[in-house]
């Protein structure tokens, strides 16, 4: 089975990756356009955490 890392809705691409680079930043991670391979685990671990917990609160907000 072939992998398709394309997004099925236009323009979701671009908001998550400036979702990404706004939680690097609240976290205090230097995260550049294009390749990011020089990360740490922990840096990279410390972006995706916030993602979710900023996902986890917009969710939550939403439900009251």
């Amino acid at each position: 089975m072939a992998k398709n890392n394309q997004s099925s809705v236009p323009g979701a691409q671009s908001a998550l990756d400036r979702f990404k680079m706004e939680a690097a930043a609240e976290v205090g991670v230097n995260l550049k356009n294009g390749y990011n391979g020089d990360l740490t685990s922990r840096e990279a671990g410390s972006i995706g955490g916030q993602m979710v917990k900023k996902m986890i609160d917009s969710y939550e907000r939403n439900m009251k």
